[in-house]
């Protein structure tokens, strides 16, 4: 696998609030590119592709939400379907995707994508999944409904899911738990926490941090997404980050992971060299200040494509 900053960056909108019930999530995309994310990693070294959106329809463009077990289901499918397509066709190019969402429920999209894009050349992939919450409700489970609350469920395939959103890529399951890395959990449903500890994937929760310290739970972490796979994506959802870091979120939950915890993670994931593609999630600019949020973003994700301090 070549290096990061040997390939082009491709950067990919996805400005979609339909899997949330607080309505801004949409508008994540364009606060992050009036943050500089691009001007950022041409900083590093990094030719960045044409830029593109998902179409994604407005709430108020749909009649109604549909099954209230899974709102917006059929709508969040398209965009899914439509996202994958895309994801898997940088991939197939040689470049590297940056997803920027939206909400958590186009994970779906972008692993099956990156999954397509496996299955044709036999390889497999790891993911770590970075987030104050499980994100492996079901339509059974979801005391909301809402489906970004669902999306990791549906990529391993856990009984109960849609089946849909479920196969959206060629083969179903989308993810092997023995290569998922839960990092940075702790706001979990009640219903939620057996489903996460029945399905096999490897946990860190924010206690575990607390207890380990990052150095050992990066370690630990990088153990199990990069064993016997040939790289792995991040999913980075904002809310695993401390509100003080990140404001700008609907689902805040105080005592998560601090920036400079943060930022030596994602250090030590570029340092591997084999994260393969990443995506940003959940942040909503009308819950924030001046933007800072989408700016401490732009200095994460930089770290996380390669910069160091020296």
């Amino acid at each position: 696998m070549s290096k990061l900053n040997e390939r082009t960056v491709k950067i990919v909108g996805v400005p979609m609030d339909l899997g949330a019930s607080r309505r801004g999530t949409d508008l994540g995309p364009g606060a992050l590119r009036a943050a500089g994310i691009d001007s950022a990693l041409r900083q590093l070294g990094f030719e960045i592709g044409s830029q593109s959106d998902i179409h994604v329809p407005s709430c108020e463009a749909l009649q109604g939400f549909g099954d209230k077990s899974a709102r917006f289901e059929q709508e969040i499918l398209q965009v899914c379907r439509d996202l994958s397509i895309s994801v898997e066709e940088i991939m197939n190019n040689g470049s590297t995707p940056l997803v920027l969402g939206g909400d958590h429920a186009i994970a779906m999209g972008t692993i099956a994508g990156i999954a397509n894009h496996c299955a044709a050349k036999s390889k497999k992939f790891g993911v770590v999944w970075f987030d104050a919450h499980g994100d492996m409700n079901t339509p059974q489970s979801s005391p909301s409904g809402n489906i970004h609350g669902m999306p990791l469920a549906h990529l391993l395939g856990i009984d109960g899911c849609s089946d849909a959103l479920s196969s959206i890529a060629i083969n179903s399951p989308m993810l092997s738990p023995e290569n998922v890395a839960l990092v940075g959990i702790r706001d979990i449903d009640a219903g939620e926490a057996k489903l996460v500890r029945d399905s096999g994937i490897n946990v860190w929760t924010m206690a575990d941090i607390d207890a380990k310290g990052m150095p050992q739970v990066v370690k630990e972490v990088l153990q199990v997404v990069n064993v016997d796979t040939d790289g792995f994506h991040l999913s980075f959802d904002v809310d695993g980050l401390d509100p003080e870091v990140v404001a700008g979120v609907g689902t805040t939950v105080p005592g998560g992971v601090n920036f400079r915890e943060a930022h030596f993670m994602l250090e030590e994931f570029a340092a591997t060299q084999n994260m393969m593609s990443m995506e940003i999630v959940e942040l909503n600019p009308l819950l924030d200040n001046c933007n800072q949020s989408a700016k401490n973003m732009v200095h994460l994700v930089a770290s996380a494509f390669g910069k160091t301090i020296l």
